[in-house]
């Protein structure tokens, strides 16, 4: 059996993220206006909103890869002022480099951060067994299914212990069936490491399954941010306050 020494070098805490009166995009063509948003250490937060809403904009702002219009963005109280090992970023394309094996791209955020070759291997293994890899640790990316691939980048992020992990619709790729067992495989894996998530899709039952609270993007604002009703279930459709939430979330997203 994995422990989790094998896997994490020593519990984290997950960073906190806030932006302060933020203006979100690129020079002359802004996004978002005005985010007063909190993101909690620990938790997972998911961003839902329309296609061109500004998700993608907000999350690359919070990985550093946009430096913010006007305002402020900050992880634990201190101005965010570009990438950091800190925050790991997934997209919907799994980015994984096709020349190394799912093994040699879990390494390579070890490699980066010079873990000695032995520990990196170690690490790296006991994540691909942790995301169901094990046996497929010396594939290359084109030698697996898309699912595969998926899990394979989330072992990515996180070998390498970061604060928060920005996700940017990494599972709308994927059939039914393989994305529901992401959602809980990413529940499951999370448990223990401390890190921050903040998720962006546009599917109303993801956000409402994974998040913690939901943040609702329209009209190039911050509309509201609401607590998810908990527990995490995705057969209680009929419980009354996740069903008013749905209908909530739904009624933003068609104004």
């Amino acid at each position: 059996m994995t422990s989790s020494s094998d896997i994490r070098p020593a519990a984290r805490t997950g960073a906190a993220l806030a932006l302060r009166d933020a203006t979100l995009g690129r020079p002359g063509s802004p996004a978002l206006h005005q985010v007063d948003l909190d993101v909690a250490a620990g938790e997972i937060l998911a961003v839902v909103g329309a296609s061109g809403c500004g998700k993608s904009t907000l999350l690359r702002t919070l990985a550093g890869l946009l430096a913010p219009l006007a305002g402020e963005v900050t992880q634990d109280a201190r101005p965010l002022t570009g990438p950091s090992a800190d925050r790991a970023l997934v997209f919907q394309e799994d980015a994984l480099l096709p020349w190394r094996t799912l093994r040699g791209n879990v390494e390579l955020p070890l490699a980066i951060q010079s873990v000695p070759r032995a520990e990196r291997r170690t690490r790296a293994d006991a994540w691909l067994a942790r995301v169901g890899l094990g046996a497929q640790a010396r594939q290359l990316p084109h030698r697996v299914s898309g699912g595969q691939r998926q899990r394979a980048q989330l072992a990515r992020a996180l070998a390498a212990a970061p604060r928060a992990v920005l996700m940017d619709e990494p599972f709308g790729a994927l059939d039914a069936q393989t994305r529901a067992g992401m959602q809980d495989l990413l529940v499951d894996v999370l448990r223990g490491t401390g890190a921050t998530v903040v998720f962006v899709t546009h599917d109303v039952d993801e956000a409402l399954f994974l998040g913690d609270r939901v943040a609702l993007l329209g009209g190039g604002r911050l509309t509201d941010v609401r607590d998810v009703p908990r527990p995490r279930d995705r057969t209680a459709h009929d419980d009354p306050a996740r069903a008013a939430l749905r209908r909530e979330v739904l009624s933003s997203l068609a104004s």
